[in-house]
């Protein structure tokens, strides 16, 4: 006998039922150790930070981080599963600047260092309890108890290896370079992780200056302006002096050829950065004008003159240039702070002239930009060679040095309205604008970011890109995509990767410097500082070993400089570092590397995935991992980012205590997040997962017990399925063959990491099981004689159940397990987690027995189709269904299984027709699309005559057949292309029509049919009644019907009830059944009949 099954199961209960007993018997480690001496399979966990509490961004990796390791230790591997904490950088600090009400890096240093890194110490595990709650409730099995943890001596170490390693291989240099940079956080970014803080729209100033040329402009290759309002190059132009400017001569120095002050135009959205302007950027290939306005002129992209001028047409146009001839123009700085940066110290031309760069466009502003070479990429890159050194003249925090006395100690952002005041009232303002742009903000602190020059230690990536390129070729990617697109495309444009922080809670970089001789060495390990320096350090962190000096060869003492590392470098270091390798672990190590599988969200494209590979290719040439799947962005409903603040999602935790985590795992890998696209998360969504998926299989479920139970079922022994001819049952013999079919189809998907196509099949198999062989096969378990047909229906669904629970255990592991416990003999494993996954078993499938059941099912559900569309419900019988089919073998299919359709689609007649137009007539209008370029005038006596087809002539063409029409004299060829055809319904049918199968209903409802309909939602709506009074499925009653009166005055409902009445006893195990005009003494249940409403009661026998 099984445990009985409650059909109105509680799906959380159940599962905690299930999560004590994996507890109590030590299930997930007996996983593992009963696979010793097995294959092992590698798996690595991204460090997650304990700082904040999981969300869905960390469910959606976390269910696919156990389902692969499930199913591998079922395949027979064996597969620890090694959790992490990412303990180190800006999250953690910043958490603790809040809470200390530190504002800055002077407020952290005012109060110490070490006290402020043993406060980060303190709290940085502050919600390890709750994240292993969290994850082991949503079923996730994953070792918390033997878990890493970046901030650990041992795994600190192992990250001193990587960088000396690094530093021997020539791949680690010092340098300076335009970076983000966060004000906030005081510390440079790398672009990867510029690319995991995002850009967010914000509203900045667009402001126009103008800057007074100084210099000499040759007019020697001017190009001749083309209209009457323009001077024509060697004509004479009214200028202020009366002389006239040739062709061939230069423009006097700082006038145009008018003898106005001339001035470049130039545009900015960041007025911050014009103090430190040196120069105007130009494009090469721009063409510039010259343009007269009142008493100045100015110079600007002819492309931008619409930007400034109503009517360009009026324009006074002095000239017009190439913006390769304009380069080397001097101009008057905008700022005195560095205007002794014009002449250089060997007496060359320095700073304020134009320069050329291919980065200018006319997109927008003047089509000349403003440089400020300490505060732009492209910036510097312009400066490269001239000479003129880079100023920088912020302090650590972005606020204004001495240098620029005007603003000093004032934050850059906050000086923009005060320099634009500046330059109005000094008559520079030519254009004050804001716009709306998407700009860089800090992936952990959230403020915007600066770009400056700033001074940091670099892994030289580009040195090593091919060995990059290549460990991507090598790793398998779920979606395939990734690899040639985000992925690939960013490893292709991968840059230098700044790896210092000027930060503290972190690991520290091991290099040391002499500050008299310059001698910089990198250190590798404990060991080597205590031979260095004498001094063994049992800590790490920064605020123990800045204290250890090392005597230089000069005679003075080095010290350890004061940045620490990017937190992403002690990520990607983790193959090594969990293992302390190669001080432990490594002959292990090196047989376990790389890993055969990971997985993280999108994000980590340009974060974790992209640092494991950068050090596993510059340390190994080889990749970090084999195997990747990439999860998208689980959205809130609205399609926008999950907000705490904007509470626009449900807690995950109360979505798994209201439906249970089968359910979310379920509506999560059954989405497009799988195929890295992203997922608007709702609770309905849930919900319909629970209902359509979860519910259904519980029932199946339930329902084998409950009837197992009733007739005394044993188990069947052995594990040995039904042979293909061991049932003469084709429902039998079908649902193995389609069990089967999961089986290589999930273990094929699962073997390739495309969840997607896993998950169908489970998904695909409850359906089939529930709605079509319990539901076809009922009344053989409903039968009281146990003749061998109900001993194989038995027999077959036990074995499909179990089965199941087998395939779809690493997917959702609790309600397999639920199975599973009351399915399995006393020989199975005492868990379906230590069992092995089932081997697909060819002898068992019958593909052309699944071709029958599809194309009935194909029929089937084109009819319910119509019955949806037509109002026709499903209870309600009607005369007959009608059908036409094109393929041979799909209408001997249709005909061996007319029982089975005439039930399912309950009509009382299957028909079967020759052709279409048995059902439809058909009318044909030309396709003028197709037909047009063939006919070109002719096109209107085409479409006359293909009007006039017969429905017989239409049909022939549907069929394959070309007819032939004459249109003025010539022949034109008739296909499907180039009509289009209109099925009209002959009277009483609806018709639809897929591929080769046209299906029609005859929706005529005569008296009868109605009667039957009735009867048959009455014997629905007793079977509730049942259900609600908690009568077991084998207790007889007695019955008494009757109706609503005003709802039915012709007595349609006692009708069906005297003509049903044998029938409706059978149906519902009624002894007795009696028609009653009034219930004295009771309230009956009202039930629903379309028009009419019956009502009953009942009494348990």
């Amino acid at each position: 006998m099984y445990e009985p099954v409650d059909p109105k199961v509680n799906f959380p209960e159940q599962e905690e039922k299930v999560l004590s007993f994996w507890e109590k018997n030590d299930i997930f480690k007996k996983s593992i150790s009963n696979r010793e001496g097995a294959p092992d399979y590698v798996f690595y966990d991204g460090p997650p930070f304990a700082t904040g509490l999981p969300h869905f961004g960390h469910f959606v990796p976390s269910t696919i981080k156990d389902i692969i390791p499930r199913y591998q230790t079922m395949k027979g591997n064996k597969v620890e599963r090694r959790f992490g904490w990412d303990c180190h950088g800006l999250p953690v600090e910043n958490l603790i600047e809040k809470e200390l009400g530190l504002n800055s890096k002077t407020d952290i240093e005012k109060f110490g260092i070490a006290q402020f890194n043993e406060a980060c110490r303190s709290s940085v595990l502050r919600y390890v309890n709750e994240w292993r709650q969290t994850i082991t409730r949503l079923g996730r099995w994953v070792d918390f108890d033997n878990d890493y943890k970046t901030m650990e001596p041992e795994y600190m170490e192992s990250i001193w290896w990587v960088m000396k390693s690094l530093w021997e291989k020539g791949l680690l240099y010092e340098g300076h370079y335009i970076l983000p940079y966060c004000p906030r956080c005081s510390t440079v970014l790398s672009n990867h992780e510029l690319a995991q803080g995002g850009y967010k729209d914000v509203h900045d100033p667009a402001i126009t200056i103008k800057f007074r040329v100084t210099g000499e402009i040759s007019a020697g290759s001017a190009t001749e302006p083309a209209d009457s309002h323009t001077a024509r190059a060697g004509s004479k132009t009214a200028a202020a002096d009366g002389k006239t400017a040739r062709a061939g001569s230069s423009t006097s120095a700082g006038s145009s050829t008018s003898g106005k002050p001339a001035f470049f135009l130039a545009w900015t959205t960041t007025p911050w950065t014009l103090p430190s302007n040196l120069g105007l950027a130009l494009g090469p290939d721009v063409d510039y004008v010259m343009v007269e306005d009142g008493d100045e002129c100015y110079i600007l992209a002819e492309a931008r003159l619409g930007a400034y001028y109503k009517d360009t047409e009026a324009c006074k146009i002095l000239w017009k240039k190439k913006g390769a001839e304009l380069a080397g123009v001097s101009y008057e700085p905008l700022f005195p702070y560095f205007a002794h940066l014009a002449t250089l110290e060997d007496g060359r031309h320095g700073a304020f002239r134009t320069l050329l760069g291919d980065f200018v466009t006319t997109s927008d502003g003047t089509g000349i930009v403003h440089t400020a070479p300490g505060f732009g990429e492209d910036d510097n890159k312009v400066f490269k060679g001239t000479g003129v050194p880079t100023v920088c003249p912020i302090d650590a925090e972005c606020r204004f040095t001495a240098e620029v006395s005007d603003y000093k100690g004032l934050f850059v952002k906050d000086a923009d309205k005060a320099i634009m005041e500046r330059l109005k009232a000094e008559g520079k303002l030519v254009k004050r604008e804001q716009i709306l742009h998407a700009y860089p903000h800090c992936w952990r602190c959230s403020s915007p970011l600066i770009y400056r020059a700033v001074g940091s230690w670099f892994v030289n990536v580009e040195h090593i890109k091919e060995s990059l390129l290549k460990a991507n070729y090598q790793i398998t990617w779920q979606p395939a995509h990734i690899k040639e697109g985000r992925f690939g495309k960013w490893l292709e444009g991968a840059r230098d990767w700044a790896i210092s922080r000027n930060r503290y809670w972190g690991n520290p970089l091991p290099i040391w410097k002499c500050p008299d001789c310059g001698k910089t060495i990198c250190v590798g390990s404990r060991a080597e500082l205590e031979t260095l320096s004498g001094t063994y350090p049992k800590d790490l962190h920064k605020h123990f070993v800045d204290d250890i000096l090392i005597p230089c060869d000069c005679g003075s003492k080095m010290k350890r400089i004061p940045e620490v590392l990017d937190c992403w470098f002690e990520s990607g270091a983790m193959p090594y570092a969990q293992q302390h390798y190669p001080f432990e672990n490594k002959e292990y190590f090196e047989n376990h590397f790389p890993a055969n599988f990971i997985s993280e969200g999108l994000d980590q494209t340009r974060g974790w995935f992209y640092t494991l590979t950068v050090l596993a290719a510059a340390l190994f040439d080889r990749p970090a991992f084999e195997n990747c799947i990439v999860n998208g962005l689980v959205l809130a409903t609205d399609g926008k980012k999950m907000s705490k603040s904007l509470r626009n999602y449900t807690d995950p935790n109360k979505v798994v205590s209201e439906f249970g985590a089968d359910a979310l795992r379920l509506f999560l890998m059954h989405s497009a997040v799988v195929k890295a696209d992203d997922l608007k998360y709702s609770d309905e969504g849930v919900r319909d997962v629970l209902k359509g998926i979860l519910i259904p299989l519980w029932n199946s479920y339930s329902f084998f017990v409950t009837y197992a139970n009733i007739d005394e079922v044993e188990r069947p022994t052995g594990d040995k399925a039904l042979a293909s001819g061991g049932s003469s049952n084709p429902l039998d013999r079908w649902i193995l063959s389609i069990t089967e079919k999961m089986v290589l189809e999930v273990g094929e998907a699962l073997d390739s990491y495309d969840l997607s196509r896993a998950i169908d099949p489970i998904v695909s198999f409850v359906d089939q099981l529930n709605n079509w062989y319990i539901r076809r096969s009922r009344r053989r378990f409903w039968k009281s004689e146990n003749d061998s047909d109900k001993s194989c229906a038995y027999d077959t669904l036990y074995r499909a159940l179990k089965k199941f629970a087998l395939v779809a255990a690493p997917v959702v592991p609790f309600i397999t397990e639920s199975l599973w416990q009351n399915l399995r003999n006393p020989a199975d494993p005492e868990s379906v987690h230590l069992a092995d996954y089932p081997v697909y078993d060819p002898s068992l499938r019958d593909e052309a027995l699944e071709f029958k059941m599809t194309t009935v099912q194909k029929a089937i559900s084109m009819g319910r189709s119509l019955r949806y569309q037509f109002n026709l419900k499903t209870r309600q019988p009607l005369k007959a269904v009608e059908l036409v089919t094109r393929n041979p073998e799909e209408k001997t299919v249709l005909l061996e299984m007319e029982e089975s359709i005439r039930d399912e689609l309950n009509v009382k007649e299957m028909v079967f027709h020759d052709k279409e137009e048995d059902l439809v007539e058909y009318s044909a209008k030309a396709n003028f699309r197709v037909l047009g370029k063939e006919l070109g005038g002719a096109m209107k006596l085409a479409a006359v005559e293909i009007e006039k087809l017969a429905s017989a002539e239409i049909q022939s063409i549907l069929e394959g057949s070309i007819l032939s029409i004459d249109v003025e004299g010539k022949t034109v060829e008739l296909t499907t292309e180039k009509i289009i055809v209109n099925r009209i319904e002959k009277a009483n049918l609806k018709v639809v029509n897929e591929g080769t199968l046209t299906v029609g209903l005859d929706t005529e409802v005569t008296e009868e049919l109605l009667l039957e309909g009735c009867i048959r939602d009455l014997v629905r709506g007793v079977q509730n009644l049942r259900k609600e009074r908690g009568l077991e499925v084998t207790d007889r009653i007695k019955l008494a019907v009757g109706v609503k009166p005003e709802t039915d005055p012709e007595n349609t409902l006692q009708k069906a009830f005297e003509r049903f009445t044998p029938y409706l006893m059978s149906e519902t195990l009624a002894v007795e059944a009696v028609w009653t005009p009034s219930f004295a003494g009771s309230t009956p249940a009202e039930i629903d009949a379309g028009d009419f409403i019956w009502e009953a009661d009942l009494v348990r026998e």
